[in-house]
């Protein structure tokens, strides 16, 4: 069935644009009315021009958990027999907005032109990324559609989960911290001056806590906006700088070598590299392709030239566990279950539980993290604070005692 462009307004007088599918441009515009839109212009999109609407979706439709809902959706609907263009059109109808169902319905308009489903993919590379359209190309070729795309609904829940929990570990402290910040600048910038400034005039000397605090607050009102500034002109010179390739490695690289953020980047990275590995294979994707995609995912560069010499050598005819066993930034465990899966031909399920451990070993340590962190993030602001407090009241104690 050919798919034709549409320029349309609703019932509000707003133009709304998008693809549908009829038999000729007649059934097009009664289709548009029966929606409540009044047609402007419809045009049949000729096959493979499509490829080129899909300029359309410069912004992405999908979010994370919005795309592993809709991949269990069309899971759903491909696994039970129903045909790939039946599903797309349920989906389609069913969208939640206007830009989720063009998107839809341009995939839609791909296929019935023939290309296949993870070509039609190809076209919005925004939504779908490289690994996403391999597992799908994959699925296709060997006839279980279905069974991928629940594999790929369940990897990106996965991630989604691991993600989530890392920003929940870490979340509270950021705040503590800067809540704790911006309390103790305001205490020593407006509160010490203001109530200290009451005993310089005695002509007294002043305890050695409130002279400090005195420094420390003229100080930050004197150069506080430089400082300020500073670190502004840092983020952005640190920013432009990691836009260098070379720059940006030697920088993951040495984010590795923290105590626990290091550990941290490295078992997260090494996971999902696992995982995303794991699911390729099982998949029925090429080695050598399924480690080039895998690679990808990995945002720590260093890493990522680490896999990628990992591919080379695995290329020239070396073991998956000898190559990853000579990078030193990834876990050895994952070489370990590399070895066990190339050993006994399974692995991708291998690959699946080392993903699977590294990403629980993950968790556990941000939540150790999360859980030490808090009480002495609550421990060291309170010490700031009495010690800004002392600064105020020990002026007051030695008040007393000029008084007797």
């Amino acid at each position: 069935m050919p798919a034709y462009k549409f320029e349309a307004l609703d019932a509000d007088g707003k133009t709304s644009t998008g693809l549908l599918e009829a038999d000729n441009a007649k059934a097009a515009r009664a289709q548009l009315r029966a929606q409540s839109l009044v047609p402007l212009d419809v045009s049949q999109v000729a096959a493979g021009e499509t490829a080129a609407g899909a300029g359309q979706f410069r912004r992405r439709v999908f979010g994370t958990t919005g795309l592993a809902v809709w991949t269990r959706q069309l899971a759903g609907l491909v696994g039970s027999g129903l045909p790939l263009e039946r599903a797309l059109t349920a989906l389609s109808d069913e969208a939640e907005n206007e830009r989720q169902r063009e998107l839809v319905a341009h995939l839609r308009s791909e296929v019935n032109s023939g290309a296949s489903f993870a070509r039609a993919l190809a076209t919005t590379p925004r939504e779908f990324d490289e690994v996403y359209r391999a597992v799908v190309g994959a699925g296709e070729q060997s006839g279980a559609l279905g069974q991928v795309l629940e594999s790929l609904a369940d990897d990106l829940e996965e991630r989604q989960e691991l993600r989530a929990k890392l920003i929940g570990a870490t979340l509270y402290p950021m705040i503590v911290s800067m809540i704790a910040v911006v309390i103790v600048i305001f205490l020593v910038t407006y509160v010490v001056p203001q109530v200290a400034s009451v005993f310089t005039s005695s002509k007294r000397a002043l305890p050695f806590l409130t002279v400090a605090m005195l420094s420390i607050s003229d100080f930050l009102r004197s150069w506080g906006w430089l400082i300020l500034v500073s670190l502004v002109v840092f983020a952005l010179l640190l920013a432009s700088s990691l836009r260098n390739e070379m720059f940006r490695r030697s920088f993951d690289a040495s984010l590795l070598g923290l105590p626990l953020i290091g550990k941290l980047a490295r078992g997260y990275n090494a996971a999902r590299f696992a995982g995303t590995l794991a699911m390729l294979a099982g998949a029925g994707v090429p080695i050598l392709k399924a480690l080039q995609a895998a690679a990808e995912t990995l945002s720590n560069r260093a890493m990522r030239a680490d896999a990628m010499d990992a591919l080379i050598q695995v290329r020239e005819g070396a073991p998956l566990a000898s190559a990853l066993a000579g990078k030193k930034r990834f876990p050895g465990l994952l070489a370990m279950f590399s070895r066990l899966g190339e050993q006994t031909g399974k692995l991708p399920v291998m690959l699946d539980r080392a993903a699977k451990q590294l990403s629980a070993e993950v968790q556990r340590r941000a939540m150790q993290a999360a859980t030490i962190l808090e009480p002495l993030l609550i421990v060291a602001m309170g010490g700031v604070v009495m010690l800004i407090v002392l600064a105020v009241l020990l002026p007051i104690i030695q008040l007393n005692t000029w008084v007797k």
